[in-house]
C-alpha cells in the first residue's frame, strides 16, 4: 500500500468519555467486525483482557488495522485512567495522528488535559470528536470553548449539530455547507433548517477565518468575500492540522452510531501519513545525528514500544517501523542492548487476533516474534546501519505493596511472573528488600497495583499474599555537608584501600548530579567512575529509610589510592560509605508524593467535600462552575491521605460526585509524620533482626 494512504492513529480521552465505544463503531463501519460489542457488557473488541471486561475500562492499549476509502488505518485504543498513562505515552511516541474524544456533557476533564499535554509534547496532530451528543445536558459549543480555555488549543468547529425536539438528529458539514440527517439506512442529505442557519453562518465564518490565517492562498479570496470551493478548504485544513495550527472538531453519539462515518472521513482527510510526518532523527553509535526517511529503501530502523506475553505464541514485541523493510527471518540489531536479534515471525495485529505476514516496511506497526533481549523503548535497526532513536519516557511509580509467598518454588514463580509483567508495563516495578526479604511491587496507583495482583493470580497462577499499599517516599537534604572516608580492609592476602572526599548539597535544578574536582591525580582516573557507581548505589536505596534519594548534587573533591591494594570495588564501597556519611550530616528529610486532585460535585455537597479535603492536608487552588448546579474543585493533596477516598466521596455525595487524581510533585513531609515513618522503619528492621 502507498505510504500516503496509511494512517497510524490513536484514540485518547478521559475515562468514560467513550473512546472504546468510538473504536468499536469504527471497526464496524470499516467492516472489521459484523456485530458491535459494548463496553458495559464486557464484549468490546479492544477490551479483551479479563480485567478490562470485568471493570468496563481500558487498561492496556490495543492495536488493530482496518480499511476506509482505500486507506489502511492502524488504530490504537488507549486507556483513560491515570494509573495507565504509560500506555498513552508509548503509543503517542509512535503514532502519527490522534483522535481526542470529549464528553459533550462534561467537556474537558482532568485526564483530557493529561493526554492532550502528552500529545502536545510529542507534537502529534489532532482532531477532536465531541461524543455523547444524545445525552441530557450535552453542549457542543461549551465543550469547544473549554478546549480553547483549558488546553490552550485552537479548536475549530467543522460541524454543527442538528436537533429536533431536543433529539440529536444530524450535523451540518461546514466545509461543504450540507446538512446530513442520521437514518437507519445511513446518512441522508437535507436542506439546512432555518433554525440552524444563524449558527451555521457564524461557525462557517470562523472556520474560513481560521483557515485563511493558516493559508495565504485563501487569504485574498476570504478578505474579498469570494466563494472558496470545498477542495481548497480541505487542502488548507489538512495543511493547518499537519502543522498543529488548528484542531478540527466533529460531533456525534457513538453509542447510537451517529457521526462515525464523518469522523473516519476526517481521519483520512486531515491526519498525517508517515510521509507527512517526515524523517525520524536518531544518533549513530558515535553520537552523531542520523536521519532516516520514511522509505522502504532506507536502512531498517524501528522502535519497540510494547511487549505482550502471549500463552500461545510467546513474547510479542510491538514495533513501529520508521524506515526500511523487514522480512520474516531477518536479523536486526538492538542498538540499546548491543545485541543481535532474529525476527522469526511478523504479525499484523487485530486486537487479540493476529495474522502472519511475510514482510513489513516503513510506516507499519506490527508485532515481532523471537525477540530475546528487546524491551520497551529499544531501537531495532539494520546490523550494518546502526541508529539509536529517542527512548520512551516512563513515569516514576508512587505507590507500593509487599507480596509474600509460602515456598521457595512459589517465590521463583512470583519473580518470573513479575519480570514478565514489568516488561509489558515498565511503569510497574519490583524489587526485593534485602533486609526484610519482602518483594516490593510499585506502580502508579491503587488500581494499577490491583490489576497487577489480579493478573499474577489469574494469568500466572501465583498464590501471593499482599500487604496494604504503601507510599514511595523520597529522601533529600536541606544543607551542604562533606565526608572524608577511608575504606581499609586487610584479609590476609591482598588488602583493600580507597580514600575519597565528597561534598554534597541540594540541587535546585532537580535530579542527581555527580561531578569531580580532583587535582594532581590524587585518585587515578580509572577509579572515579567506580566512586560514582558507589554513590549511585547509595542513592537508589537511600539512607534514612531506604527510599530513593533525589535532588542532590555530589562533588568528588579529593582522595588517595594505594599502588597495590586499591581496586574499583574498594572505591565503589568507599564512594557509597562517603555519601551516606555526608547525607546524615546534611539535614536529611523525607518527601511525599503530592497529587493533583479534581473533584466534580453538585453544589449541595461542596461543604462536606471541601472540609474532608482540608482534613486530608489538601490545599484548594481553584473552584469553578462547569455546568448548572455543579462545580469543579481543583487542589493538591498528599497521596498518603487519599487511600479509600473513592468510597468516602461516594458516601458524602450519595454517589453523585466523582474525582480524578494524578501525580504532580514531591513535597516535604510534616515533621510528626516523618518521625512516624522513620519509627515504623526502625521497628521493621528490629523485627527482622
Amino acid at each position: 500500500m502507498e505510504l500516503q494512504k496509511l494512517r497510524n492513529i490513536g484514540i485518547i480521552a478521559h475515562i468514560d468519555a467513550g473512546k472504546t465505544t468510538v473504536t468499536e463503531r469504527i471497526l464496524f463501519y470499516t467492516g472489521n467486525i459484523r456485530t458491535m460489542g459494548e463496553v458495559h457488557d464486557g464484549e468490546a473488541t479492544m477490551d479483551f483482557m479479563k480485567q478490562e471486561q470485568e471493570r468496563g475500562i481500558t487498561i492496556a492499549s490495543a492495536a488493530i488495522s482496518c480499511q476506509w476509502r482505500d486507506h489502511r488505518i492502524n488504530l490504537i485504543d488507549t486507556p483513560g485512567h491515570v494509573d495507565f498513562m504509560v500506555e498513552v505515552e508509548r503509543s503517542l511516541r509512535v503514532l502519527d495522528g490522534v483522535v481526542a474524544v470529549f464528553c459533550a456533557v462534561n467537556g474537558v476533564e482532568p485526564q483530557s488535559e493529561t493526554v492532550w499535554n502528552q500529545a502536545e509534547r510529542h507534537n502529534v496532530p489532532r482532531i477532536a470528536f465531541v461524543n455523547k451528543m444524545d445525552m441530557a445536558g450535552a453542549d457542543f459549543s461549551a465543550c469547544v470553548d473549554t478546549m480553547a480555555e483549558r488546553l490552550d488549543a485552537r479548536p475549530v468547529k467543522f460541524q454543527v449539530p442538528l436537533f429536533r425536539d431536543d433529539e440529536f438528529v444530524g450535523v451540518v458539514d461546514l466545509i461543504t455547507a450540507k446538512a446530513w440527517l442520521f437514518a437507519e439506512s445511513g446518512l441522508e442529505e437535507a436542506p439546512i433548517p432555518p433554525s440552524s442557519m444563524e449558527e451555521f453562518t457564524g461557525a462557517r465564518g470562523k472556520l474560513l477565518e481560521a483557515l485563511a490565517e493558516c493559508d495565504e492562498s485563501l487569504l485574498e479570496d476570504y478578505l474579498s468575500d469570494r466563494e472558496i470551493d470545498a477542495g481548497r478548504l480541505y487542502k488548507a485544513a489538512r495543511g493547518a492540522v499537519l502543522k498543529t495550527l488548528i484542531t478540527p472538531v466533529f460531533c456525534g453519539a457513538a453509542y447510537k452510531n451517529k457521526g462515525i462515518e464523518a469522523l473516519l472521513d476526517a481521519v483520512v482527510h486531515y491526519l498525517p501519513s508517515p510521509l507527512d510526518r517526515g524523517s525520524v532523527e536518531g544518533l549513530s553509535p558515535e553520537g552523531e545525528p542520523i536521519v532516516r526517511s520514511a522509505s522502504p529503501g532506507e536502512p531498517f530502523s524501528s522502535l519497540a514500544f510494547k511487549i505482550i506475553h502471549d500463552p500461545y505464541v510467546g513474547q510479542q514485541t510491538f514495533v513501529r517501523i520508521y524506515s526500511g523493510t523487514l522480512r520474516s527471518g531477518d536479523h536486526v540489531f538492538n542498538s540499546i542492548k548491543e545485541k543481535k536479534e532474529r525476527a522469526g515471525r511478523i504479525l499484523r495485529i487485530h486486537a487479540k487476533e493476529r495474522t502472519d505476514i511475510s514482510e513489513a516496511s516503513a510506516g507499519d506497526i506490527v508485532a515481532l516474534i523471537g525477540m530475546k533481549y528487546t524491551t520497551t523503548g529499544d531501537t531495532l535497526c539494520a546490523p550494518d546501519g546502526p541508529v539509536l532513536l529517542e527512548k520512551i519516557r516512563v513515569p516514576e511509580s508512587v505507590i507500593s505493596l509487599k507480596a509474600t509467598v509460602s515456598s521457595r518454588d512459589e517465590r521463583d514463580k512470583l519473580m518470573i511472573s513479575l519480570k514478565k509483567l514489568s516488561m509489558e508495563d515498565p511503569s510497574m516495578r519490583f524489587r526485593t528488600d534485602e533486609e526484610t526479604r519482602e518483594v516490593i511491587i510499585s506502580g502508579m496507583g491503587e488500581l494499577h497495583l490491583e490489576i497487577a495482583v489480579d493478573r499474577l493470580r489469574t494469568e500466572f497462577g501465583v498464590r501471593a499474599e499482599t500487604g496494604a499499599p504503601s507510599i514511595s517516599y523520597r529522601e533529600t537534604i536541606t544543607s551542604a555537608a562533606s565526608s572524608d572516608m577511608r575504606y581499609v580492609k586487610q584479609s590476609g592476602g591482598k588488602g583493600h584501600y580507597a580514600h575519597c572526599v565528597l561534598r554534597i548539597e541540594p540541587n535546585p535544578g532537580g535530579g542527581f548530579e555527580f561531578g569531580e574536582r580532583v587535582k594532581g591525580g590524587a585518585i587515578p582516573r580509572e577509579y572515579i567512575p567506580a566512586i560514582e557507581k558507589g554513590v549511585r548505589d547509595a542513592i537508589e536505596e537511600g539512607v534514612l529509610a531506604r527510599f530513593p534519594v533525589v535532588d542532590v548534587r555530589c562533588t568528588l573533591l579529593d582522595g588517595s589510592a594505594h599502588d597495590v591494594d586499591s581496586s574499583e570495588m574498594a572505591f565503589r564501597i568507599a564512594g557509597s560509605m562517603a555519601f551516606k556519611e555526608a547525607f546524615r550530616k546534611a539535614g536529611p528529610v523525607l518527601l511525599e508524593p503530592m497529587m493533583k486532585l479534581e473533584v466534580n460535585s453538585p453544589d449541595e455537597y461542596l461543604g462536606d467535600i471541601l472540609g474532608d479535603i482540608s482534613r486530608r492536608r489538601g490545599k484548594i487552588h481553584a473552584m469553578r462552575r462547569f455546568r448548572k448546579g455543579s462545580q469543579k474543585i481543583e487542589g493538591l493533596v498528599p497521596l498518603r491521605e487519599m487511600f479509600g477516598y473513592a468510597t468516602m466521596l461516594r458516601t458524602q455525595s450519595s454517589g453523585r460526585a466523582n474525582f480524578s487524581m494524578e501525580f504532580m510533585s514531591y513535597a516535604r513531609l510534616p515533621a510528626e509524620t516523618e518521625e512516624q515513618i522513620l519509627s515504623e522503619h526502625r521497628r521493621r528492621l528490629e523485627d527482622v533482626a
